[in-house]
């Protein structure tokens, strides 16, 4: 009896882990499939593999039509001036709140969580005025303005890290003579480095994957990043669903490169504070 019930449960697990690769890989399958295809292929060949696998006109169209080199470079600026002062912010947060007791720290914690939970979309009209008064509308500045914030994720990684420093270390440089930015700069910032190379993956792919706030407050076509290049391809009755989707596997690509090459840092810096 004992037997029969490990044997369906290991069917069970099976089957559940198969239709998890389904979910998972399916859409990948058609978007790969779909960018070879014709527009009259893509339609009416449904998921077959295309008729001429080395058919690459979709992506000349995507590079060449959506301006897809332009949108790397915007994306590019935005994601280095973003990060570095996501870096910066998030470092000094979580320095502030980890080292020092103040009146305030607690309620400090308490408006980073509760602007989390609050829903974008609910603040959207109030953030649109903002961003139109202070002139950064249409520039690049309106989403790097909105992507510099510290985040609760960036405070508690940072944090996690910060506890586990001994404060010994502060205590000696400051018998040295050493400055609160100093211990920060030459103790403190070195050794976060781990958590700093999280932040970076998981910050640049999210900047990186972003479609809404680019297309909201960049809609000038000088501006248009990776995510809302291939938005040109979308018309008013009808898509070009193949461009599309060679598109989108040209922009797939680096995010995917980048989290293999880097995925052990991401596990380090989110897993190490905590053990530590």
């Amino acid at each position: 009896m004992s037997q029969e019930r490990s044997m369906g449960w290991t069917i069970f697990n099976y089957f559940t882990l198969a239709c998890a690769l389904f979910v998972v890989f399916f859409p990948i399958y058609s978007i790969a499939v779909g960018a070879f295809k014709t527009q009259v292929e893509y339609y009416q060949s449904g998921l077959r593999l295309p008729d001429n696998i080395l058919n690459f006109d979709n992506f000349k169209r995507v590079i060449d039509i959506g301006n897809l080199g332009l949108g790397f470079r915007n994306i590019l600026i935005i994601l280095g001036i973003s990060v570095a002062g996501n870096i910066v912010l998030g470092t000094m947060v979580a320095y502030a709140v980890g080292r020092f007791d103040f009146k305030l720290k607690k309620a400090i914690m308490a408006m980073y969580l509760v602007a989390q939970v609050i829903p974008m979309v609910t603040t959207q009209v109030a953030t649109f005025s903002i961003i139109q008064s202070l002139g950064a509308y249409n520039t690049m500045f309106a989403p790097i303005l909105l992507y510099l914030g510290a985040d609760v994720l960036q405070i508690v990684i940072y944090l996690q890290f910060v506890n586990s420093i001994p404060k010994d270390l502060d205590e000696s440089a400051m018998i040295e003579g050493a400055s609160l930015f100093k211990i920060f700069r030459s103790i403190i910032f070195p050794l976060l480095a781990p958590a700093t190379a999280t932040l970076i993956i998981l910050k640049s792919i999210s900047i990186y994957n972003d479609f809404y706030t680019p297309y909201l407050y960049m809609p000038k076509q000088d501006l248009k990043v990776v995510s809302t290049a291939i938005y040109s391809f979308i018309g008013p009755n009808a898509a070009q669903l193949n461009v599309i989707s060679a598109g989108i596997l040209i922009i797939f690509i680096p995010t995917v490169l980048l989290f293999l090459f880097m995925q052990r840092y991401i596990f380090a810096g989110v897993t190490n504070g905590a053990v530590k």
